[in-house]
């Protein structure tokens, strides 16, 4: 799995939503002119990105804003990116340089690999565990999971030393927490609404005896 996919749900704080929501529709755009190859046009986007950005910091500097000006950077891209990369990857990058965007490449990345998932019917999935939990069990997860939700669930493991037993699964924004920590903590929240239900209904019956 490449670096972008692995932190593709990954997001800081700090980033600036609008620059989220930029860098979403250029990877929307993207896949709609990928077609039917948008897998192979996603692995050559996350390898430019991984192998090529990332492991080369001087190189990747180069596409950050405002660095070259556009005309020496369409240089660079013809004379170094364009002999290893498709005409369509290259097409692309210029379209990033003709508005500015080149410097949004890690973040088109990370929106087109998982927009291309849910395309492709599937959907990333964080199981929390306690303690780390076998393939045998992910496996079990995995189908139960897509009897569920009907779709293809990418498994994310992660662990959670202060859970008590049981996992909670995270999928999108919902959470469904069957953590033993989470079931103790509905039962002390049931009995203290019960012991205040028969603390009111006490006060109730001295405020209103019988036969009043």
């Amino acid at each position: 799995m490449s670096e972008v996919a692995e932190n593709a749900r990954v997001r800081s704080v700090l980033e600036d939503p609008s620059s989220q929501a930029i860098a979403q529709t250029y990877a929307f755009s993207y896949l709609d002119a990928a077609g039917d190859k948008s897998a192979e046009a996603v692995e050559e986007l996350t390898s430019f990105v991984d192998d090529v950005l990332n492991r080369n910091a001087d190189f990747g500097y180069l596409f950050s804003k405002g660095v070259l000006n556009r005309d020496r950077l369409l240089e660079l891209i013809e004379r170094v990116v364009k002999p290893s990369a498709s005409e369509f990857f290259t097409n692309f990058l210029r379209v990033l340089v003709h508005h500015d965007r080149t410097d949004l490449l890690s973040q088109i990345a990370a929106a087109a690999v998982l927009e291309n998932e849910q395309r492709s019917g599937k959907q990333r999935v964080q199981v929390i565990t306690a303690k780390p939990v076998d393939d045998a069990s992910l496996d079990k997860i995995r189908a139960r999971l897509k009897d569920v939700f009907g779709f293809e669930p990418i498994l994310e493991p992660q662990i959670d030393d202060k859970l008590i037993g049981g996992l909670v699964i995270r999928v999108g924004n919902s959470v469904y927490d069957g953590s033993l920590r989470s079931r103790l903590g509905q039962l002390a929240k049931r009995m203290q609404q019960r012991s205040l239900h028969e603390i009111q209904s006490g006060r109730d019956r001295f405020s209103h005896p019988e036969g009043d």
